[in-house]
């Protein structure tokens, strides 16, 4: 039978787990919130503890902090950073507005840590107070916003940007592989001019390119936090000195560049910056999906599909046709992109229901920005070391394909005209001829001719 220990807040008394380091106000919220079953990120606490260090010993500097509580709260937090409590962070996503509840939780763990490590007594909290000590100079209100600008923006670095460097990568060096091996292009679906394997994966090479630059811009406005606003923005509690000292711990404690907002007031009121990054994420689901189902109709088949290319096979596709094997990868990529982007719309209608002073929905913003950035890098270093990497072309079937192309009629129409050109592409397709054959039996011009016209290699040499 679990143990209780009685705590005491404003609103009465409350049974907490006996070997529990949190206190009353983790304890009603998780008997409030039974939602998901769904628990706060443990990166995201991670940073919350970060900052309650920085603040600490901002607070010891400024004098505002004892400095014998203020080092038990500091390795408290060393202790959570580590995970060494991460047990007592059960609460769900889906909680109390603004996420006080996450800010709570953060304090009652690391004020009863600090206590223990002072040699009390858990719940003894006139030693060390989650209010009054580790929370000293700060509210909800500062500290929520500036941890989901760290988290955001260390994962984002730390995490998607090095995935996404390793998918470009790869793509590149397949572009490299295959930029010998002509194929036929297409448009709508259809057959279009030839173009080389590589070019077409020089394209997503260089979309991913362009994607890591969008993510970098995207993270650049995180940097700025209002830590020091207190509740409102007007720094109520907080001494003057202290958003610059906390700001400056931050950046030693994580080799950071963070600085002091201008406006506290803006940052706290709003969460554009959460949306920016959430956008960025959405626009490389977007890309990232187009590549995936370009693959997948590329390996087609393999007999009744396109057949241009085989992915690795990574495990059985079928449990009723023996042999059967599927573009796993690439289906797994689309769904967390699909994830990724219905993320993308609960964190804009969150970021948009902010009222007055204060955004209540950050808890949302904040978790569905960690799940895609984490799921988003995963899927990615996934998808580059299980399908990109064993990629394979299929050269015969290319090489017949281009043969076969009509479109190659397209080099004739400078010579013999667009309409002449257009009526022997035609004839080709319906007569299951070669344009080559076609122009021979009409007569179009010389066979040496034809072989310098309708040459695949010499048609895709733009756009290496």
């Amino acid at each position: 039978m679990t143990k209780y220990r009685k705590e005491k807040d404003f609103l009465g008394t409350v049974n907490v787990p006996y070997n529990a380091y949190y206190g009353p106000e983790t304890a009603r919220t998780l008997d409030n919130y039974k939602i998901s079953g769904i628990m706060v990120s443990g990166t995201f606490i991670k940073y919350y503890a970060i900052l309650k260090r920085c603040a600490a010993v901002a607070n010891m500097k400024t004098g505002k902090l004892d400095t014998k509580i203020g080092n038990a709260v500091v390795k408290a937090c060393d202790d959570v950073i580590a995970g060494k409590l991460s047990d007592q962070f059960t609460i769900d996503v889906f909680q109390s507005g603004a996420g006080t509840a996450t800010n709570m939780n953060v304090n009652e763990v690391i004020a009863n840590r600090a206590i223990v490590l002072l040699k009390g007594k858990k719940g003894n909290y006139k030693m060390v107070n989650p209010h009054d000590h580790v929370n000293m100079s700060q509210s909800t209100n500062d500290t929520y916003p500036a941890v989901m600008h760290m988290t955001t923006y260390f994962m984002v670095r730390e995490l998607l940007i090095p995935a996404l460097r390793n998918l470009q990568n790869a793509l590149s060096r397949k572009s490299k592989e295959f930029s010998a091996i002509v194929k036929t292009g297409r448009t709508h679906l259809q057959d279009a001019v030839p173009m080389t394997l590589g070019q077409e994966f020089s394209g997503y090479s260089s979309s991913i390119s362009r994607q890591i630059d969008n993510m970098e811009r995207s993270i650049g406005p995180l940097l700025v936090l209002s830590l020091g606003g207190t509740a409102v923005g007007t720094g109520i509690e907080a001494s003057p000195e202290y958003s610059r000292e906390v700001i400056k711990e931050i950046n030693r404690y994580t080799h950071g560049s963070f600085k002091v907002a201008k406006n506290f007031f803006d940052i706290q009121q709003n969460q554009i910056e959460e949306s920016w990054v959430s956008s960025a994420l959405r626009d490389l689901a977007i890309e990232l999906n187009k590549i995936a189902n370009d693959l997948r109709l590329m390996n087609s088949g393999p007999v009744s599909g396109f057949g241009d290319i085989v992915l690795p096979a990574v495990q059985p596709g079928s449990s009723i046709m023996p042999g059967k094997v599927n573009p796993s990868m690439p289906e797994m990529l689309n769904m967390v992109c699909f994830e990724v982007i219905g993320n993308d719309t609960a964190i804009a209608y969150s970021a948009e229901s902010g009222q007055l002073e204060l955004n209540v929905y950050m808890p949302l913003i904040a978790y569905n920005l960690v799940y895609s950035i984490g799921i988003l890098s995963n899927a990615i270093n996934t998808f580059v070391k299980r399908c990109v990497v064993g990629i394979k072309a299929n050269k015969k079937r290319l090489e017949s394909n281009v043969e076969r192309d009509m479109s190659l009629a397209t080099a004739l129409a400078p010579y013999i005209g667009y309409s002449k050109a257009a009526h022997i592409a035609r004839k080709a397709y319906h007569e299951n001829k070669t344009v080559k054959q076609v122009c021979l039996e009409m007569r179009i011009m010389p066979e040496k001719e034809l072989d310098r016209i309708l040459n695949p290699r010499k048609l895709v040499k733009k756009g290496q």
